[in-house]
């Protein structure tokens, strides 16, 4: 009897041996097809990059030449502005609107594109005074908001001005939205954590669909700690726009600050399915895994 028990156990040794090499060999076919797969998307993905940027490299030499030949021309100055932006020439492009600008100083558009195009390459001192110019010429609710979404983040006060200025001229709930979400912006970086989370929960209230306002919420709960309801927060968010990867990539930051590993990488995962470009992502899967 000892000897047949013997067999038998043996027997199931051995089956269990080969059932764990056959997940074993499965798995690493599996992982094997997932870096497969990111790589052929990273292929695709690097390949349209480059046609895109050949296509703009191309386009420029076209309108360069063009300028050469008809060097007063504003329209041909401003399509090389949209072309230099789009291939992050931002110094190049901000000469080209000086250009403009001295021919016609009083034009709000232009000094208005001259100051986005300072914000993009993170001059936000000049962007600040370029916007501040084209106010001066004319206060147009967005140039007033992209000003004071500046004056917000620098901690300076004339940003609640500027957003009081556009909510007195009732122009709707999504204006209203982008004044209460400026406003908290700027009670969050000075620390009033309270008045920040009111006005953002009145954001989401003029908009519900308002991601940044979602999110800001959030941060605030997650510098203090409070994971649990900062998770709840950022699973709002993702179940309104169930495309929107920071609100993954946020979901799975709560997760790992609470130690569930499994679920931190599956939602780590899910956000760079999403956004590709997520280098923070990337970075924290390789961390976990």
């Amino acid at each position: 009897m000892y000897v047949l028990y013997s067999i038998c156990q043996k027997m199931v040794i051995h089956q269990k041996a080969v059932y764990f090499c056959s997940m074993k060999q499965f798995i690493s076919v599996a992982v094997v097809m997932i870096i497969f797969l990111q790589a052929c998307d990273n292929d695709t993905t690097n390949s349209e990059d480059k046609k895109r940027l050949r296509t703009n490299t191309a386009l420029l030499h076209q309108i360069e030449q063009q300028i050469t030949k008809n060097p007063d021309s504003s329209g041909l100055r401003l399509k090389l502005v949209d072309i230099l932006d789009s291939l992050n020439q931002y110094k190049e492009a901000t000469v080209q609107m000086d250009s403009l600008i001295k021919k016609d100083s009083l034009n709000y558009g232009l000094w208005f594109r001259k100051a986005k195009l300072l914000e993009s390459s993170k001059d936000t001192f000049n962007a600040i005074l370029s916007y501040t110019k084209a106010i001066k010429i004319y206060p147009s609710p967005d140039g007033q908001l992209q000003l004071a979404n500046l004056l917000a983040e620098s901690k300076n006060e004339n940003a609640l001005v500027l957003c009081q200025r556009v909510q007195d001229l009732r122009l709707g709930r999504d204006y209203s939205a982008h004044c209460n979400f400026i406003a908290a912006v700027y009670f969050a970086r000075t620390g009033n954590k309270q008045k920040a989370t009111q006005l953002f929960d009145a954001c989401i209230n003029d908009n519900f669909a308002y991601m940044e306002a979602y999110l800001e919420k959030g941060f605030i709960l997650y510098d203090d700690q409070q994971f649990a309801d900062a998770l709840k927060i950022f699973q709002m968010a993702a179940k309104i726009n169930n495309t929107y990867a920071d609100a993954y990539y946020w979901e799975a930051k709560c997760f790992e600050a609470m130690n569930k590993k499994e679920e931190a990488i599956k939602t780590y995962q899910t956000s760079l399915l999403l956004d590709k470009d997520l280098k923070e992502a990337k970075e924290a899967l390789k961390r976990l895994q």
